[in-house]
């Protein structure tokens, strides 16, 4: 289980029950486990402080994780940056969750790079900026954000149990980390187990989690699925496959955002299939997710060609229009190129050391 000093746990503690206005900051394009571990915090410290809390997104989280958010507490940076920016400079606490460093929220990075206030990390990613916190709780033993902050939280002072926790936080915990395992899945410990049952044991509510995260889907998504495996997968002979949903076919079905969560993961399920990749077109960028069977490095593979990183088995990145493809049509022959250049110059299998 991951462990912190007890002067990290009890400063904490101290900053968290001083700060009257406190920010919880997510990524840009935030997931349900940057959502899920703002909503839970924000309602453990309600219960336990009092405090004006808030959650701050760079841009709007997808319709799919309604269910674990309360829309108020919210504020969308790129519907009112104004807003947002002035909740920064007036917050005593700024506490960033699941991402590392300030450059993962685009358009707020720098109006939090200048705020004066303190600032916590929590967080599971590789290569924390340090620097930029105060206090930081980060390690990559561990599921989740959401599993991170659940050890954090059975340590604060009148915390014993999962059952002390506000039950609306410890919903929101497991269905983060729920989302962030593929539903254990992927980069799963023996802590996520624990952590899983003692949710359970305080009445958490799996099914509905279930029910909203897998059997609520649009139509839309399953015809995007069904193109996906026709049309739009490409299986090498080297383990590589991969799958780009270009803005033509974004379009062709309707898709919002987090309608292909989860897509990438369906290539590994073939026999010979190291890597999965799928890329979605969005402006002048490609995001790219990059998922691996145990013993080949998505991490590895998405620093070196995708302008990005994660963890060993799950990671993701980036190409930009014109800096890393000429255009858009050339987007397959690079991820095939690379992939290539990839398997040829790695000893596989091999993981990285951590």
């Amino acid at each position: 289980m991951v462990r912190f000093s007890r002067k990290s746990y009890s400063t904490l503690h101290e900053w968290f029950s001083s700060a009257g206005t406190v920010s919880l900051v997510v990524h840009a394009r935030p997931d349900g486990d940057a959502m899920g571990s703002a909503s839970a915090l924000a309602g453990y410290l309600r219960k336990a402080f009092g405090s004006d809390v808030l959650i701050l997104a760079p841009d709007a989280y997808p319709s799919t994780l309604d269910f674990m958010v309360t829309p108020s507490d919210v504020i969308d940076a790129s519907s009112d940056m104004d807003l947002a920016a002035g909740r920064i400079a007036g917050s005593d606490l700024i506490v960033s969750l699941d991402h590392g460093d300030f450059s993962r929220t685009d358009s707020l990075e720098r109006h939090l790079a200048g705020a004066r206030c303190r600032k916590v990390l929590i967080d599971h990613h590789q290569s924390p900026d340090l620097a930029s916190y105060g206090l930081v709780f980060s390690s990559v033993d561990v599921s989740s954000t959401c599993e991170l902050l659940y050890h954090i939280l059975m340590r604060m002072p009148g915390v014993r149990r999962a059952s002390d926790l506000p039950q609306r936080s410890a919903f929101c915990l497991m269905a983060g980390m729920t989302t962030d395992t593929n539903n254990f899945a992927n980069s799963v410990f023996p802590s996520t187990l624990s952590m899983a049952a003692d949710l359970l044991a305080a009445g958490v509510d799996r099914n509905l989690i279930l029910d909203r995260l897998y059997s609520s889907y649009r139509e839309n998504r399953l015809r995007a699925m069904g193109s996906l495996l026709l049309e739009r997968m490409h299986v090498s002979g080297n383990g590589v496959a991969y799958a780009v949903f270009d803005r033509q076919t974004i379009a062709r079905f309707g898709l919002q955002d987090g309608e292909t969560e989860g897509f990438v993961n369906i290539p590994l399920s073939m026999s010979g299939v190291r890597f999965s990749l799928f890329l979605k077109e969005d402006g002048d960028v490609f995001r790219v997710s990059i998922r691996s069977k145990k013993g080949f490095s998505a991490s590895r593979m998405a620093r070196r060609y995708f302008n990005g990183g994660g963890h060993e088995n799950a990671a993701g990145g980036r190409l930009r229009i014109p800096d890393d493809l000429p255009s858009a049509d050339d987007v397959e022959a690079y991820v095939e190129s690379v992939t290539a250049r990839f398997l040829q110059d790695e000893a596989l299998p091999q993981t990285e050391q951590k």
